[in-house]
């Protein structure tokens, strides 16, 4: 039986490779990952995997978030949740895949937009490996804002999964278009967690934070060889908190990629012990209601 606080899971995926598409969990070899070997989530994982993992945790909703489908194909993937979500009531909302700097940019993102359950894209931009890196990101690309140009008339918002050390960009991105609103993936990937890595990334999230549309996701913060444990990830998390405040802030599984990192229970359990600090309202807006108001889920408050 469920117990504890409702939970909104703010970014998970289901998929299906035997039936569908995607390269990366298809071709071989498998790509370069950042939780290294990712052969045990090259499988089929749909809702009753999901709930299995989750189980014991009172999910109320879930927004499950682009699996890079098939590019060929780029809407396809939403006819595929859609049926998906006639069959089992889930995903409770999406986020698609749309490739903002390509020629079909403005039908794809049309398309999308006429699911009522979509709700933005995500296009990982092009980032550099490293953070003294000085080439400037995909965000700068003048096709690609063109393209981000298209998402606040289409009610969209955009999901950014990139490195902190390109938040510079991404901060002058959301103050060019303070319409728009801005999700971040993985708390901007902080991988290194040495004090001089740590400070700068806490530099860089502080830029973001300074624009009132970028929310972000306390998701994705496993590390390659290294257990997940509160004590890792709760500065990552209280960084966070200080910074976006709680309305600004929601938890996200990443399931089932960070099943490579840990159970589902370590993980959410984890953000649950780390947010116990937090008042009853507090708690609630980054396990929930941040969320279900950012994604317009629609689910009671």
């Amino acid at each position: 039986m469920a117990a504890g606080p409702p939970i909104v899971d703010a970014h998970q995926h289901f998929w299906d490779p035997q039936a569908n598409y995607h390269p990366w969990l298809r071709d071989e070899p498998p790509i370069p990952f950042r939780y290294g070997d990712y052969r045990p989530i090259r499988r089929r994982y749909l809702p009753d995997d999901y709930f299995a993992d989750a189980e014991g945790f009172d999910v109320r909703g879930t927004v499950y978030v682009e699996t890079e489908w098939d590019p060929r194909d780029p809407l396809g993937e939403m006819t595929w949740v859609a049926a998906l979500r006639t069959r089992t009531g889930f995903p409770t909302v999406a986020v698609g895949q749309a490739w903002l700097d390509r020629a079909d940019c403005a039908p794809v993102l049309e398309g999308l937009a006429a699911h009522a359950f979509v709700r933005g894209i995500r296009h990982k931009p092009r980032a550099n490996p490293r953070p003294g890196d000085a080439a400037p990101g995909g965000i700068t690309d003048p096709a690609w804002r063109a393209g981000f140009a298209r998402l606040a008339p289409l009610g969209l918002r955009f999901d950014l999964q990139t490195p902190w050390w390109h938040f510079a960009e991404a901060a002058r991105l959301a103050a060019d278009f303070e319409g728009t609103t801005i999700v971040v993936n993985h708390a901007g990937l902080p991988s290194d967690r040495s004090p001089e890595a740590l400070a700068a990334w806490r530099d860089a999230c502080a830029r973001l934070a300074a624009c009132p549309n970028v929310h972000v996701k306390l998701s994705g913060i496993g590390q390659p060889g290294r257990a997940w444990t509160v004590d890792a990830n709760r500065p990552i998390v209280e960084t966070l908190l200080g910074l976006f405040g709680p309305a600004r802030c929601m938890v996200g599984s990443n399931f089932p990629v960070d099943s490579l990192c840990a159970t589902y229970g370590t993980i959410l359990g984890g953000f649950v012990e780390i947010l116990s600090t937090l008042s009853p309202a507090e708690r609630r807006a980054v396990l929930h209601d941040t969320a279900n108001r950012v994604y317009a889920m629609g689910l009671p408050s």
